[in-house]
């Protein structure tokens, strides 16, 4: 079928979750006068892995999160990536706090809420662990609040389920920070959206899926699209100078069909999810915090274990998991073809070499999914002795690929973290992978402006402005106590999350 050219943007969005949203914000801000052009294939906004039902995490800040602080061959604890996102995330924070003030998010609490953060270990190993990381992080500012403790009885008063009727007589620890937060990604998706919406420069089109993705042969700086509207199963060719490939698990296909250099080698290994959900009033109304456990040894960072509190179209629930699946599509709402058709011949040895590097994942992954709900709740009973079969119902997630890309010396290497692929003329730019993601989209986002917009970076305006967006732009609050003192503060009390 021939397709017809119809107009031409200035930047094309490809997702309509939290990722496009930030950028989008962000240049509309930057650049009001640009024309913007959102494309989410679904009929409805953020409803794959930014919707809070499919996201493992919300709040992402390092505080409890004990895969970010791995513990060195010396025994000593490693913190460089726990500084790191919890830098992201208070970035985050500056700038939902910036549309805050300006009116453009109307009420902070329809995405965030004030949400302690925990860390809880049971056996010597892991509290002795838990305590090296309580010493290693509280050397820092950033984590200079965090709470330690080995006594049952204050662990008892900060989460009162996990607590009751425990007649395990390991010795338990706990980390507690109070100002942790909750995060609806997707509501939060939605308010940017809802704004945006209404602004002359800016269109996001619903059902309608980006089918291909190739360089103008006219004019090769810019990029040409068939989009398909799948309510009517029209076609239209459009064609941007920038291209922002924000589409989930579906990113890759679409990078791999821009064919640029920069995407050779990377893959893609697809990883369901499952949640205990409790559907018993009375149960979630005693438990107010997010609490991570350790995952076992030889399992990988997407089991870590988590008794959380959400709040969730304003009501609050209660979700234990993730419990990790295999299928082969990369999005709730994809194809079962979806890992077929993304191997090619330039990641086929990374794709088989990280593989066969990562048996134990597979057999891992066999594991869950033969897992019976009865063993669910066995594993949930660890962290809440008293849980009752009939008071939870198993919820279905969202699905992540987590990143296969090529390895010198390996061949193939699976990564567990986000990557943002760009081509060399910043035209075009993905983000890949998965945890963790939503929470630090503003970091990722300032990303794809230094990669895709380096000259417009160096100007006067966008230097003045992403500084007045986000306080603490170009600066590190890792090295500055007093600049993290100021901006969280200022945060916290705008987002309605200071007590």
């Amino acid at each position: 079928m021939q397709q017809a050219y119809h107009y031409s943007p200035d930047v094309v969005l490809i997702g309509g979750g939290i990722m496009s949203a930030t950028l989008a914000l962000l240049l509309h801000e930057l650049e009001p006068d640009w024309q913007i052009e959102v494309f989410e294939r679904l009929d409805q906004l953020a409803a794959e892995s930014s919707d809070a039902w499919n996201n493992a995490g919300t709040g992402h800040a390092a505080n409890c999160e004990l895969n970010y602080t791995p513990e060195n061959e010396d025994g000593s604890i490693d913190c460089k990536k726990a500084f790191k996102i919890n830098e992201q995330f208070e970035k985050s924070k500056q700038f939902w706090a910036y549309l805050v003030e300006k009116g453009i998010l109307k009420n902070p609490a329809e995405f965030i809420h004030a949400m302690p953060h925990l860390s809880f270990v049971q056996g010597e190993e892991n509290v002795e662990f838990l305590k090296k990381r309580h010493v290693a992080l509280t050397k820092s500012h950033l984590f200079a609040d965090m709470l330690y403790t080995e006594d049952p009885a204050q662990i008892a008063k900060w989460v009162p389920l996990m607590m009751a009727e425990r007649e395990d007589e390991e010795p338990v620890a706990a980390t507690r920070i109070e100002h942790g937060t909750d995060v609806d990604f997707g509501a939060l998706s939605r308010a940017i959206f809802r704004y945006l919406d209404q602004q002359d420069k800016t269109t996001i089109h619903l059902q309608h899926e980006v089918e291909d993705l190739e360089r103008d042969p006219e004019q090769p700086e810019r990029w040409q699209m068939v989009v398909r509207n799948l309510a009517d199963d029209s076609r239209k060719l459009i064609k941007a100078p920038f291209v922002f490939i924000g589409a989930g698990g579906h990113s890759l296909l679409l990078l791999e069909k821009s064919d640029i250099p920069e995407a050779e080698g990377y893959g893609g290994f697809p990883v369901g999810g499952q949640w205990l959900r409790c559907t018993n009033p009375a149960i979630i109304a005693q438990h107010h915090a997010k609490v991570y456990g350790r995952a076992s040894v030889g399992t990988p960072p997407m089991s870590v274990p988590h008794l959380d509190t959400r709040i969730i179209n304003g009501q609050q629930e209660l979700l234990f998991g993730p419990f990790a699946g295999f299928s082969t599509k990369f999005l709730k709402h994809g194809s079962y073809w979806d890992l077929l058709k993304s191997i090619a011949l330039d990641n086929l040895i990374p794709m088989i070499r990280a593989g066969l590097d990562n048996l134990p994942l597979t057999a891992y992954l066999v594991e869950q999914v033969m897992q019976s709900d009865e063993l669910k709740m066995e594993a949930l009973r660890e962290y809440y002795p008293n849980a009752k079969i009939e008071d939870w119902d198993l919820e279905i997630a969202g699905q992540r690929v987590q990143v296969i890309k090529k390895d010198e010396e390996k061949g193939g290497i699976l990564e567990f973290g986000t990557e943002i692929v760009h081509a060399a003329d910043g035209t075009v730019a993905a983000l890949l992978g998965a945890s963790p993601g939503a929470s630090t989209a503003v970091a990722a986002m300032l990303q794809v402006l230094e990669y895709c917009f380096p000259e417009k970076l160096k100007s006067e305006n966008w230097e003045l402005h992403l500084k007045k967006m986000i306080p603490s732009y170009g600066r590190s609050l890792a090295g500055d106590a007093a600049l993290c003192r100021e901006v969280r503060g200022w945060s916290d009390r705008v987002l309605g999350l200071s007590n």
